[in-house]
């Protein structure tokens, strides 16, 4: 594991925790270390709480490596994007997103394709704000959107680029709920416990839940 990244198992509970000491940038780098802490995760068998430290969980894509004209790089980044959207979303145990702070996508793709999601109350901002600095939606993007998102905040948010504080990206879909910041900890755990005993067994029915929206990330990302 790399320092962008660490991960701790407690248990049936295993927490991810992304840190790039600024502001959780998505980089190639700290996609890869994403992918490597889910590995350990399926691994281990745990349900994973995946969060940021600081106070924004993802200022999503590197936009340095979209600046910089290489298509390797952005190939490369888009589709390690993609592909750990995916993985959330099939991950064979639940994943709880407990959001700390703002999220840009790609974290914002993370979220949507979590199968419960918290948010820390503050004045943070939250949504796919891709068109208002002129990038193009990424495709496997507006899928998770268009499954999790109500669809008056669907169009707007991928037409328009809005931004939202938590209590609206609640009401949009984002999440489900808003908690103290000081009780965003607790509360994922909380939020475990009421998956029962037994993770696997409840994470059958949100895989059945999540078969078309999985097929058709699949078919964006070239899977």
């Amino acid at each position: 594991m790399t320092n962008l990244v660490t991960y701790t198992r407690s248990g049936p509970i295993s927490r991810i925790v992304m840190d790039d000491g600024k502001v959780n940038v998505m980089s190639i780098d700290m996609l890869e270390a994403l992918h490597a802490a889910f590995d350990e995760a399926e691994r281990d068998k745990t349900v994973v709480v995946l969060t940021g430290r600081g106070k924004t969980f993802s200022a999503g894509f590197d936009l340095k490596v979209l600046a910089s004209g290489s298509a390797h790089e952005i190939y490369t980044m888009l589709k390690a994007g993609g592909e750990l959207a995916l993985r959330v979303l099939s991950f064979p145990t639940p994943v709880v997103v407990a959001c700390n702070g703002h999220a840009y996508p790609m974290g914002a793709f993370l979220i949507l394709a979590a199968d419960l999601r918290l948010a820390a109350q503050g004045p943070h901002k939250i949504g796919l704000n891709e068109v208002a600095i002129g990038i193009t939606v990424p495709q496997f993007g507006i899928e998770v959107a268009r499954q999790r998102l109500t669809p008056a905040y669907f169009s707007r948010t991928v037409m328009t680029g809005e931004m939202f504080a938590p209590p609206e990206a609640v009401t949009a879909g984002f999440f489900d709920r808003t908690v103290p910041a000081p009780d965003l900890e607790a509360a994922a755990d909380q939020a475990i416990a009421a998956c029962g005993g037994d993770a696997r067994e409840a994470v059958k029915v949100l895989l059945i839940a999540n078969e078309f929206l999985e097929r058709e990330m699949r078919c964006q990302i070239g899977r």
